[in-house]
């Protein structure tokens, strides 16, 4: 195997076609120099060079391992910066979980935000409902989460996002819209129903069912992401209980009527993360953009 110094003597040599001015170069004599090259060509079994005593000149071989030695010596270059770059946080890699719901709410922002504090450091996305997040974060394949309650706090810290209503979300003309007041369970006696997935959305179906006696014979689909359950309301399949920020997606055909009893701001999202983590990209990340204020 060839080492870096040989490969750096036999590109100067390769570039100056003499060896006194590659020597003058490296700030070396030619003896050791000769050396190098005669080494490097012994380890590789080729010759690099044709020389006599008035010329120097690179063989075909030369002049392919020329091509690949000077990209070897630029990464042996700025492999040090980068490495010193990754410590500090200002390169590397984020991996980020995100809900659907997070996705036309917070994220765009948050990446804009990165993109400014961080611009050498790459971000993965992942959309995943918090139960995957969860479990990604615990065995180091998320670098940070954008999630919704609960979450082992002796294992995760955590940053509140946002804090936002919940809201019926209902079919344009539908008759709920002519009542006056918050939505309440009496008025959603045999209203279909489309209601989230109590595992794959635990988090709001307890909300809802906290709040409203759910006649599940009324329940008509059941699914995890806020998209879809707009989406389906569009389309007249019944109405559904979605945060305010749904109303970001800008779909046509929905209102957004209020529910009885539900608390102001009663509908949470998380930034999460590992507390052990040791990826030094997160912890520069959670300093310039201050999730991690208490």
């Amino acid at each position: 195997m060839f080492t870096l110094d040989q490969a750096r003597g036999f590109v100067a040599v390769a570039e100056e076609l003499h060896f006194g001015r590659a020597a003058e170069r490296l700030r070396m004599t030619q003896p050791p120099l000769s050396r190098q090259i005669q080494k490097l060509e012994r380890s590789l079994g080729v010759e690099l060079l044709e020389r006599d005593n008035r010329r120097v000149a690179l063989t075909a071989a030369g002049r392919a391992f020329l091509v690949e030695a000077r990209k070897l010596l630029s990464t042996a270059d700025r492999a040090p910066a980068l490495a010193r770059r990754i410590a500090a946080g200002r390169a590397g890699v984020l991996r980020i979980g995100f809900t659907a719901a997070s996705g036309f709410s917070l994220l765009g922002p948050l990446l804009g935000e990165i993109a400014e504090a961080l611009p050498e450091v790459d971000v993965e996305l992942q959309e995943l409902v918090t139960g995957e997040q969860l479990e990604a974060l615990r065995t180091g394949d998320l670098d940070l989460g954008l999630a919704r309650p609960p979450f082992d706090t002796e294992v995760f810290e955590s940053q509140l996002l946002l804090a936002e209503d919940l809201y019926v979300a209902v079919p344009t003309g539908h008759p709920l819209e002519r009542l006056r007041g918050p939505i309440t369970s009496a008025d959603l006696h045999d209203v279909p129903l489309i209601m989230h997935s109590p595992t794959r959305a635990r988090y709001f179906y307890d909300h809802v069912v906290r709040l409203v006696d759910v006649e599940h014979g009324n329940v008509v689909h059941t699914v995890s992401q806020v998209l879809t359950m707009v989406a389906l309301v569009a389309a007249g399949r019944g109405v559904a209980f979605v945060p305010e920020s749904a109303r970001l997606l800008g779909i046509t055909g929905v209102s957004y009527l209020p529910l009885a009893g539900s608390p102001h701001e009663a509908v949470e999202l998380h930034a999460l993360w590992d507390r052990d983590s040791r990826n030094p990209a997160l912890h520069r990340l959670l300093e310039l953009v201050d999730l991690g204020r208490p």
